[in-house]
């Protein structure tokens, strides 16, 4: 346990998620002796500059916070060798260039939010909800120059409800990831874990989980239900899944399933004007629950139609 508490670690990551495992390593005893995170950013209608939650959560723990532009800049690569770190910790951070990743003699553990190697890339709860699986999970494995493809440390499963959202997955996720990840710094500490190799085999057919465009979020209409319903779930909240109404952009956040043949076109809605709209897929319809029209606030579906005529007046 003293060895665990011993190592120098070196915490790399940006947003809410990576912010529960460096939380989870600082309630561990662990020695943090710095954390990069990215630079502050402009944001909002001020374009005021916003602090990532990394840096929040590491300036009210009085941790090292260095914020480079650059990865390979000279300046920054003396400070992380000034560190000394045994280990690097990576989450939910930029790709790292060799020279950074390869750098401590323990080299740099990330936390992947899918049980490799299925879902490598940078969205892979995204992915998973929108392919309708059942079962995702966190891998902890050692970075190498291929991104998501080294030797495998610790997994966890985590199952995937029928109304799970990327949103609910992320927050169970991050909290099981925290954990793992502490499991796997003393383990490496010990010398007790063991690292294996990702299975690949030419039977094995891999999923992957790359960025989500503009085109991804679009939703066809001339889908299955479950399909058109699963998207919704897997880009919700953010960026979110959208279709056109009356010209507009209409993102949907939560929504129902309605299996049964439709007695309007793919794409066609249906509404009583007050309690209910919902759009014809290929075997049913997706009934809307909360959704956002383009220049609107969100807001339930309800609150939505009192204020709609769909004559495209408004």
């Amino acid at each position: 346990m003293e060895k665990f508490k011993s190592l120098r670690i070196v915490f790399m990551g940006t947003p809410e998620f990576a912010v529960a495992s460096l939380d989870a390593l600082v309630k561990a005893g662990c020695t943090i002796a710095g954390v990069i995170t990215a630079p502050d950013k402009p944001a909002g209608r001020g374009l005021q500059l916003q602090q990532s939650a990394v840096k929040k959560y590491a300036a009210k723990q009085g941790l090292n916070v260095f914020q480079p532009v650059k990865l390979k800049d000279p300046v920054f690569l003396e400070q992380l060798r000034s560190l000394k770190a045994d280990l690097q910790i990576v989450v939910a951070f930029r790709m790292l260039p060799e020279i950074v990743w390869n750098m401590p003699p323990m080299g740099s553990v990330n936390l992947h939010g899918s049980l490799l190697p299925q879902y490598r890339g940078a969205a892979p709860i995204n992915w998973a909800v929108i392919n309708g699986e059942t079962e995702t999970g966190v891998t902890t494995f050692k970075l190498k120059q291929e991104i998501d493809t080294g030797d495998i440390l610790l997994q966890e499963r985590l199952p995937i409800r029928e109304n799970d959202t990327a949103a609910t997955i992320h927050d169970r996720m991050k909290e099981i990831g925290a954990a793992l990840l502490v499991k796997t710094v003393k383990g490496l500490a010990d010398g007790t874990l063991a690292e294996t190799p990702q299975p690949v085999t030419p039977h094995l057919k891999l999923k992957q989980a790359p960025k989500i465009h503009t085109d991804t979020c679009r939703i066809n209409w001339s889908r299955p239900v479950n399909t058109v319903y699963n998207l919704i779930r897997g880009l919700s909240p953010y960026p979110g899944a959208f279709t056109i109404l009356n010209e507009k952009m209409l993102k949907i956040f939560r929504a129902e399933k309605e299996i049964g043949f439709p007695s309007v076109t793919e794409g066609d809605y249906e509404t009583d004007g007050k309690t209910f709209l919902k759009f014809a897929c290929e075997d049913g319809y997706i009934r809307l629950l909360e959704i956002q029209l383009e220049g609107k606030k969100k807001m339930e579906i309800t609150e939505f139609l009192r204020g709609y005529r769909f004559n495209g007046n408004q």
